[in-house]
């Protein structure tokens, strides 16, 4: 990523102040994007629901942890994935894409994993597989979104970084800024990023304005189909 195209820390923090589903509105009104891509499905889930939003740059990698290494009982030497991380600008989100069959088979991410991406600069750790030992991640201030918990690291063994990955159907590439919060996460095109607050805002009004007439007294189906025609 060129260093022009970063965020500034304002500029993270704007996007902080909204939950996804305000920024996905938002990306929505550039017409960038089908409405139906950029962000992961259901089967991947906020770990820590009380969290406020995290916004940070995707560093990728692959895993499997289902197979022992051919010689020995673990992988250990890692210095090449995490000085791949260290390429990508913080804040970092650690995105992993699971390949087993079924994913989830074990978990990279537990408490010592998750103060090593702490180290590293990482805010967040997404993946389609598992994690665990979740207190102890919480207390560190680690983000995870996954799409199971499991009580094993079982052979986590990763490889690819770097590459493009696909977590709960969304395509992340190195780099990508990601916004993630309870209900979700989801990419977030650079070249609007800075608009996008700006524009959540005049969307939260709208929504506002609807959501007080449906609760006024003066409501009708008439009035409210001239309201959404105003409000488009």
């Amino acid at each position: 990523m060129a260093i022009e195209s970063l965020l500034t820390e304002k500029d993270l923090d704007a996007l902080r102040q909204f939950d996804t589903c305000m920024v996905a509105n938002a990306i929505d009104t550039f017409n960038v994007r089908l409405r139906n891509t950029g962000f992961a499905d259901g089967s991947i889930r906020c770990m820590f629901q009380d969290a406020p939003p995290m916004v940070g740059y995707a560093a990728t990698a692959r895993l499997r942890s289902g197979e022992p290494p051919i010689a020995g009982g673990s992988f250990h030497d890692r210095a090449g994935f995490w000085n791949s991380i260290l390429e990508i600008p913080a804040p970092r989100i650690l995105v992993l894409e699971d390949m087993d069959k079924p994913s989830g088979r074990g978990a990279f991410a537990g408490d010592m994993h998750a103060a090593i991406l702490k180290a590293l600069g990482c805010i967040g750790y997404l993946t389609n597989g598992a994690v665990r030992e979740l207190p102890a991640v919480r207390a560190m201030g680690v983000q995870l979104f996954a799409g199971s918990v499991t009580v094993s690291h079982a052979y986590a063994h990763i490889f690819d970084f770097g590459a493009t990955v696909k977590i709960g159907g969304m395509e992340v590439h190195p780099g990508d800024l990601l916004h993630g919060d309870r209900h979700g996460v989801l990419t977030v095109p650079m070249e609007f990023a800075t608009k996008i607050p700006h524009v959540a805002v005049g969307l939260q009004r709208v929504e506002q304005t609807v959501i007080d007439f449906c609760r006024s007294s003066a409501f009708s189906v008439a009035k409210l189909r001239e309201i959404m025609k105003t409000t488009g």
